[in-house]
C-alpha cells in the first residue's frame, strides 16, 4: 500500500464498512462464547439522523466494538419503532398533498398507504446510521409492526387482560386534536405560554335578592379559557373566603347562554388565585373532573375530538376552540359581562408529536394496571441488579414509580397493532387473537350458537407505541411466542441499554415491568443515560431552533472518525453536552495525527547491523502503554467513555507522538535499527488496538498496511484482541516525568532568548535528587539539543537556571543575562510555587477531606507538597544567589 500525503476519510469510509459487511463481522449467532448484546433505542421510523442519535450511537457503538475485541459474541440488533402518532401524521400529509383525505378510505386502503409510506422513507435512518460507523448486526434488523412482533403484542395484551390487569373505562385523558387521539401524561410537553386572564361577571340568580347577597348583582371569575365557560357545571368558592359568605348557597347565570349553576364550597379552590372563585368545567380539566365527582355536577363536554366547538356549546358551534377563545371575548365585552383582561403566563401541555395544545378530555380508553408491575422493576434498581449511569436519576426514577399510574395504552388511530377486542351486537365484548376464537368465545357467553363473525365488531383503537417498544428486548428474540428458544436463552438479559433520561420512565421502567412479568428477569445490567445535546450557548439542539448541524453533512466535512471522537470528547453520561464543531476539527486533527506518525515511521529506513541505543526510550513507552492501559479499562468499568477516550488521546498525541516516536528518531536520513523498529510496530500495532472503538476507519485503513505485515481476510482490526495488561515501571515513569520537565524548559530558554533550534547548547545539572541522569543524557542530548552534559557541585554563576522535578539545571549562554529579568521570573515561580503550597496545604489540614478522601489521593497530595516545599527551596536558593 502507498502512503498518501493525507488520509482520505471518505474512502476509507465506504471501503472498510463495505468489507466489514461482505466478511460479516457485525453478525453473531449464539455460541460457547460469552454473549454481549445490546438492542438499539429504535428510532422513529419517520426519523432523520440528528445529533442525539449521533451521540447515542456512538456510544453503543464503542461498546459492542470493544466487546468484540475482548473475545465476546457481540450483538447489536438494531431496528425502528412505528410510531403511531407521527407516522399516521406523515401520511395523512402525503394523502393531502395528492388529494385524499383519510375520512375517505377505509382502513385497509389507509393502512395500504402507510405501508407505502413505511417502505419509501422508513429505513432512512438507519442507512444513516451507517455512515457513522454503527456495527449493528442489519441482518437482525426488527421493525415494532413485523408480523411476529404485532403477535407478540397481542398476547402480552390478553395474557395482562386474563390477569385482570388491562380493563376499559371512561377517564379523563390527555388529547392530541391535531393527531385526535389520546396520549399519555410522558408524551405531553409543559411549555411557559404567554396568554389573557381574563375576567368575567357572572350574574348572580335575582331570586336571591341583591340585599342578601351583599348588594351585588354578580361575582367575577378570572379565567384562562372563556371559550369554555358553556360547558361551565358550577362555581366553587373556598368555605373560609369571608369574602363569599354571601354567596353560600346560590345560584349564577353563565354568561351569554344563562344556563343557571349552583355556587358550591371545596377548600380546593385557592383564595389567593384571581378572584377567588373558580369555574368548574368537568369535562375540560382534570381537576375540575375530580371536583364534580365529589359535588355529583353535570359534566359537559362542549369540545369535538378536532377542536372544534360542539352542538353543546350552544354559540360558536363548529368554531376552532383558539379562534373561539378571541371571539368569545369580543361577545362577553359586548355584553357587559367582560371586567377586564391581563397578561398572564401559565404552562400549558402540547403534544410530543404533534406540538397540538392538549385538551384534557373524558374517554372512553383502555388501560393498564401498573402498581404490581412497578413494585419489581423498583427493586431492580433500588437492589443494584440493574444499574443507572450516573446513579443521580435513581431518586427521579424512585418518585416516579412509587406514585405510578395506570396506563391509557389506547390510542385512536389506525396505524399501530389493532387492540384484540371484538364487540358483540349487546354492547359486551371479548378479548381474543383471532375473529375466530373471538366469535367461539362470543358464543360460549350468549350461549347463542348462532351468532357469526358478521355480529362481530373490532375495537378500531390500537394500542400505544410503547406497548409495543416495552416488549422489544424479548420480541426482537422472539422471546415472546417462544419463550424457550436458543437465541431468547443465549442472548437475554442484555447487557447494556444507551438512552436519553427523559424516556427512563416510559420506556426504560416499563421494559423492566415487561421483563420481570414475561421472563422473570430484567432485561438488561446497566442503562447508561446520554445527556441532552446542547449548542455552546446551553440551548438544545432543534430544527426549531435551527441550531443543529446535519449530522451527515458533519461527517463528510471532518469524517465519521473526527465526528465520533468530537461527540465523545465532550459527554459524559447522564451530563448535557455543549456541542461546538471545533470538537469534530479535533477529532480530525486526531486521526490526521495518526496518519503522520504513520508516514513517518513508514518511511524509515532500517539497517540490520545497528543496535539498539533506544532501550530506555522502549521500555518507558510499554510501561506508560501499560499505565494508560489499566485508566483506560477503569474508566469503561465505570462508563467514563470520555475519560477512556481523553486517556487514549492523551498516550498517542502526547505520550507516542509528541515524546516516543522523536526519542527514538533517527538523524536525518539515517536508518533506524531493526530492534527498535519492530519493537515500534508492535507498539503502533497496539494503539490501533485501543484506537479502533473510538476510530474504527483509520485504524482498519492502517491495520492492513504491509508496515504491520500481511494479513488475512479475517485479520482485521475490528476483531483483533485488545492488548493485555504488562508490568509498569512506575520509577521510569516518573523519571522521563521529569526529563520531559527538562527538555521543556530548555525549549523555553530557548524561545525566550530567541535561540534556534538547530545551536546546541551546554547544560550542567545540580542534582540532589538521586535520578541516575547519564542514563537519559541521550535523549536529553536528542531532544534538547544539548553539545556537553554536566554535574556540578555548585551554582553556575552567569547561567540561566531552571528546574527539573527538584533539581536544578543551568544553561550557559554567550549572551549576559539579564538579572533583572531572571529575578522577575524567579519571583513569580515563587509566588506561584507558595500559592499551590497553601492550596495543597488547605486540603490536609481539612479534617473532612482526610477522613473521606481515598489513601492513593492523600498520598498523592503529600507528594504535591514535598515536591513544592523542594522546588520552592531552590528559587529561593537562586534568588539569593542573584543577590548576592
Amino acid at each position: 500500500m502507498s502512503i498518501a500525503k493525507t488520509y482520505l476519510p471518505k474512502e476509507a469510509e465506504e471501503k472498510w464498512y463495505s468489507y466489514w459487511l461482505q466478511h460479516n463481522f457485525f453478525r453473531s449467532v449464539p455460541d460457547e462464547r460469552e454473549p454481549y448484546t445490546i438492542v438499539i433505542p429504535p428510532p422513529n421510523v419517520t426519523g432523520v439522523l440528528h445529533m442525539g442519535h449521533m451521540l447515542n450511537n456512538t456510544i453503543q457503538d464503542v461498546l459492542i466494538r470493544r466487546a468484540r475485541m475482548l473475545g465476546k459474541n457481540a450483538c447489536w440488533v438494531p431496528g425502528t419503532d412505528h410510531a403511531s402518532i407521527a407516522t399516521e401524521a406523515k401520511v395523512v400529509a402525503m394523502l393531502k398533498e395528492r388529494g385524499i383525505n383519510k375520512k375517505d378510505l377505509s382502513r385497509e386502503e389507509f393502512l395500504s398507504y402507510a405501508w407505502e409510506w413505511k417502505e419509501k422513507y422508513g429505513g432512512i435512518i438507519l442507512e444513516q446510521l451507517k455512515k457513522l460507523g454503527a456495527s449493528c448486526d442489519w441482518e437482525r434488523t426488527r421493525f415494532t409492526m413485523d408480523d411476529d412482533m404485532s403477535e407478540a403484542v397481542t398476547d402480552v395484551f390478553i395474557r395482562l387482560y386474563k390477569k385482570g390487569w388491562i380493563y376499559r373505562g371512561v377517564r379523563m385523558v390527555n388529547w392530541d386534536p391535531q393527531g385526535k387521539t389520546a396520549v399519555s401524561d410522558e408524551e405531553v410537553i409543559r411549555k411557559e405560554v404567554n396568554q389573557k386572564l381574563y375576567y368575567i361577571r357572572y350574574a348572580l340568580s335575582q331570586e336571591d335578592g341583591l340585599s342578601e347577597s351583599g348588594g351585588k348583582d354578580h361575582l367575577i371569575i378570572a379565567t384562562t379559557r372563556p371559550e369554555t365557560i358553556m360547558a361551565d357545571a358550577a362555581i366553587c368558592i373556598n368555605p373560609n373566603d369571608e369574602r363569599y359568605i354571601h354567596l353560600h348557597g346560590k345560584k349564577v347565570f353563565i354568561p351569554l347562554i344563562n344556563r343557571e349553576i349552583p355556587v358550591i364550597l371545596d377548600d380546593y379552590v385557592t383564595m389567593d388565585f384571581g378572584t377567588g372563585c373558580l369555574k368548574v368545567t368537568p369535562a375540560h380539566d382534570l381537576n375540575d373532573y375530580e371536583l364534580g365527582q365529589r359535588h355529583h355536577l353535570p359534566v359537559i363536554d362542549i369540545l369535538n375530538d378536532d377542536g372544534t366547538l360542539n352542538e353543546n356549546a350552544q354559540i360558536l358551534v363548529g368554531e376552532d376552540r383558539f379562534a373561539a377563545r378571541k371571539k368569545i371575548a369580543v361577545l362577553l365585552e359586548e355584553a357587559g359581562a367582560l371586567e377586564k383582561t391581563e397578561d398572564y403566563t401559565s404552562q400549558v401541555g402540547f403534544s410530543e408529536r404533534t406540538n397540538a395544545a392538549i385538551e384534557p378530555k373524558l374517554s372512553m380508553q383502555w388501560f393498564c394496571k401498573m402498581q404490581e408491575m412497578a413494585k419489581p422493576a423498583l427493586d431492580y434498581v433500588l437492589n443494584g441488579d440493574v444499574k443507572l449511569i450516573p446513579d443521580k436519576f435513581i431518586n427521579t426514577y424512585r418518585h416516579w414509580m412509587e406514585n405510578v399510574r395506570d396506563w391509557n395504552i389506547s390510542r385512536q388511530l389506525w396505524w399501530g397493532q389493532r387492540i384484540p377486542a371484538y364487540y358483540l351486537p349487546n354492547g359486551e365484548y371479548v378479548i381474543a387473537k383471532t375473529i375466530e376464537e373471538a366469535l367461539e368465545e362470543a358464543k360460549a357467553i350468549t350461549q347463542n350458537p348462532d351468532i357469526t363473525a358478521k355480529d362481530l365488531r373490532q375495537e378500531d383503537d390500537v394500542v400505544d407505541t410503547w406497548f409495543s417498544s416495552w416488549l422489544w428486548p424479548i420480541s426482537v428474540f422472539d422471546g415472546v411466542k417462544n419463550p424457550d428458544n436458543a437465541e431468547i436463552n443465549y442472548y437475554y438479559p442484555t447487557n447494556d441499554l444507551v438512552t436519553a433520561p427523559e424516556i427512563l420512565f416510559f420506556w426504560v421502567a416499563r421494559m423492566l415491568m415487561a421483563g420481570h412479568e414475561l421472563r422473570g428477569q430484567a432485561p438488561f445490567k446497566n442503562v447508561y443515560l446520554t445527556g441532552i445535546v446542547r449548542d455552546k450557548q446551553g440551548r438544545k439542539m432543534s430544527k426549531s431552533l435551527g441550531n443543529s448541524p446535519d449530522p451527515l453533512e458533519l461527517i463528510d466535512k471532518y469524517g465519521a472518525d473526527g465526528v465520533r471522537v468530537g461527540m465523545l470528547l465532550c459527554s459524559p453520561a447522564g451530563n448535557d453536552l455543549m456541542f461546538d464543531e471545533s470538537y469534530c476539527e479535533q477529532g480530525r486533527n486526531f486521526f490526521n495525527k495518526v496518519w503522520n506518525a504513520f508516514k513517518l515511521v513508514k518511511g524509515w529506513e532500517v539497517n540490520d547491523k545497528l543496535s539498539n541505543p533506544n532501550a530506555i526510550a522502549i521500555e518507558w513507552f510499554e510501561s506508560r502503554f501499560n499505565q494508560a492501559l489499566t485508566e483506560i479499562e477503569e474508566n469503561f468499568a465505570q462508563y467514563r467513555l470520555s475519560e477512556a477516550l481523553m486517556a487514549t488521546y492523551k498516550l498517542v498525541w502526547d505520550d507516542f507522538c509528541a515524546w516516543y516516536l522523536e526519542m527514538i528518531k533517527p538523524a536525518y536520513q539515517q536508518p533506524i535499527d531493526k530492534e527498535t523498529y519492530n519493537r515500534t510496530i508492535t507498539l503502533f500495532e497496539n494503539i490501533l488496538k485501543v484506537l479502533h472503538p473510538f476510530m474504527p476507519f483509520i485504524t482498519e485503513e492502517l491495520w492492513h498496511d504491509e508496515l504491520f505485515g500481511e494479513r488475512t481476510e479475517s485479520d482485521c482490526c475490528i476483531v483483533a484482541q485488545l492488548p493485555l495488561n504488562g508490568q509498569v515501571n512506575t520509577q521510569l515513569i516518573n523519571e522521563i516525568g521529569v526529563i520531559q520537565q527538562i527538555i521543556a524548559n530548555i525549549r523555553n530558554v530557548r524561545n525566550s532568548k530567541q535561540i534556534s533550534p538547530k545551536e546546541s547548547l551546554p547544560l550542567a545539572v545540580k542534582a540532589t535528587s538521586g535520578i541516575d541522569y547519564i542514563k537519559y543524557e541521550p535523549i536529553i542530548k536528542q531532544l534538547g539539543n544539548i553539545d556537553s552534559f554536566t554535574h556540578t557541585q555548585e551554582q553556575v554563576e552567569g547561567a540561566v537556571n531552571f528546574i527539573g522535578g527538584t533539581d536544578n539545571f543551568y544553561i550557559t549562554l554567550n549572551i549576559a543575562v539579564d538579572k533583572e529579568a531572571e529575578q522577575k521570573r524567579l519571583e513569580k515561580e515563587r509566588d506561584y510555587l507558595t500559592g499551590f503550597l497553601k492550596s495543597v496545604n488547605a486540603k490536609l489540614n481539612n479534617e473532612r477531606f482526610m477522613a473521606n478522601a481515598k489513601p492513593e489521593i492523600i498520598e498523592n497530595e503529600l507528594k504535591k507538597r514535598t515536591d513544592a516545599e523542594v522546588k520552592l527551596k531552590i528559587v529561593e536558593d537562586n534568588l539569593s544567589g542573584l543577590a548576592d
